[in-house]
């Protein structure tokens, strides 16, 4: 397993300054995976960018880790909602054109 796909639970915690109880509750809830590699608790490091983010609304705006969760269940059902716009409106011009 390539150790570049992983990034370290302790290191995140340590560069954001955050406990890893956070952490633990994050995953409880199944916003990120933790994995086991070579005895250290570690994330896919394509998950950074939402867990950093998830650490923003904690630290900026003292939000718990269930409000996150329903947080990004609401961005997510914005982004499906978005998309489903772009292709009704992708539809419509098809049938404009005739």
């Amino acid at each position: 397993m390539n150790t570049a796909d992983w990034i370290e639970i302790g290191q995140f915690c340590h560069i954001h300054e955050i406990a890893f109880s956070f952490i633990d509750q994050l995953h409880d809830i199944g916003l990120i995976e933790i994995t086991t590699v070579e005895e250290h608790r570690v994330i896919p490091v394509d998950q950074l960018t939402s867990l950093e983010r998830m650490v923003r609304l904690h630290h900026d705006l003292g939000i718990n880790p269930e409000g996150i969760d329903a947080i990004f269940h609401l961005l997510d059902k914005v982004d499906r909602l978005q998309q489903e716009v772009v292709s009704l409106q992708n539809r419509l011009r098809l049938h404009e054109d005739f």
